[in-house]
């Protein structure tokens, strides 16, 4: 027996999920030093994180011998005060990717399924199609979620429907409104995942938790500290949920899936709101500049509630792509998104998007 015929059946169709090209791959293939590229592909925050999780770190090195607290129950209570829930309604994860699996894995059987939207956040897919459940792919509207029809292609067998707001890779959002009749309309069968890894830089920003999950029960809020609190290295998710919900969460949720420095980075993080707001702003500001800039040269820029571009090109990006390479810069190509012609790069430092935008200018003044 090949080990191909070991894999079960949903996994042996799965294509690896590719993240952003690191820096040190692309240094070693030019053949330069990591200082003169710049990486503009994965979202993360250009301000870094804050000082006081620095100091917070220095304190829990000398507690590297020891299991985290299996619980996290400091960040939970932490995360419930925020929210103003019981933190029997927070579930933690490492990193957001590992609560969206968690979900599936918990409550979507094989020969079940999920909705998602066309262009949505990959892994939807691939962890649904990794427990052998069916995907429902409903065609987006502008690039953005149709939520109308995402409700209208729910079948008797769907256990799971995910909306992310802002969604990735597209940048694109949608009104509270419209979720919000999403949800009433749903049946009660149905989980509805709201994606919200990027909702502090929506101008919208995200739903009141503690609202809408007292009035939806089926709804799952999903959030992270790798984005705008500039902590993707440590790797912290969580989802906010029903009691009931997270209770089964935490049956498959893996012991020590959080580590005691991105707890105490994490909890240290959620306290210090004016680095978040800094961040929001910073990213309001690039994001607003870069879009006019680019607009100027011929580019399509997608509306974007994220701290990130979605560029149509009009032509195919993998030429692009590899020209931008070459310059030092890294940004997304977004052909395993089934869209060929676009590119995302994300809102960096200023002197980050001046470079990013000189690179852009030469390359297209060259193909024009």
């Amino acid at each position: 027996m090949s080990c191909e015929d070991r894999v079960v059946p949903g996994v042996r169709r799965l294509s690896p999920y590719q993240p952003g090209k690191p820096i040190a791959e692309l240094a070693r293939e030019l053949g330069c030093p990591e200082e003169g590229i710049i990486k503009l592909a994965s979202n993360e925050n250009p301000l870094g994180c804050s000082r006081r999780i620095r100091e917070a770190i220095e304190l829990g090195v000398n507690e590297l011998a020891r299991y985290p607290d299996g619980s996290g129950y400091d960040l939970r209570q932490a995360l419930a005060g925020f929210y103003h829930l019981s933190p029997a309604q927070v579930t933690l994860g490492n990193g957001s990717n590992d609560v969206l699996e968690m979900l599936v894995r918990t409550f979507v059987a094989p020969g079940q399924s999920v909705v998602v939207s066309e262009y949505a956040f990959a892994i939807y897919a691939l962890v649904a199609q990794a427990v052998g459940a069916g995907v429902i792919e409903v065609p987006a509207r502008k690039y953005g979620h149709d939520l109308t029809a995402m409700l209208h292609a729910v079948t008797a067998e769907t256990r799971m429907l995910f909306i992310a707001n802002p969604n990735n890779p597209t940048g694109t959002s949608v009104p509270h409104a419209a979720i919000r009749s999403l949800l009433e309309a749903v049946s009660d069968q149905v989980m509805v995942v709201l994606d919200e890894a990027y909702f502090e830089y929506a101008e919208q920003g995200g739903v009141e938790a503690s609202s809408w999950l007292q009035r939806y029960p089926n709804l799952v809020i999903c959030r992270t500290f790798s984005k705008a609190y500039g902590l993707a290295a440590l790797r912290v998710g969580y989802a906010l949920s029903a009691p009931d919900v997270a209770g089964y969460l935490n049956r498959v949720r893996q012991p020590f899936n959080v580590g005691s420095l991105s707890l105490r980075a994490a909890e240290v993080a959620l306290s210090d709101q004016d680095f978040v707001l800094q961040s929001r702003n910073a990213n309001r500001q690039g994001r607003q500049d870069m879009a006019q800039r680019l607009q100027a040269l011929g580019l399509s820029v997608l509306p974007s509630e994220g701290n990130f571009l979605c560029l149509g090109l009009g032509r195919p990006a993998a030429a692009v792509y590899q020209q931008l390479l070459q310059q030092g810069v890294i940004v997304r190509p977004l052909m395993g998104y089934r869209m060929p012609e676009h590119i995302r790069v994300t809102i960096g430092t200023d002197a980050e998007n001046a470079r990013f935008y000189q690179a852009m200018q030469q390359i297209w003044t060259q193909l024009s």
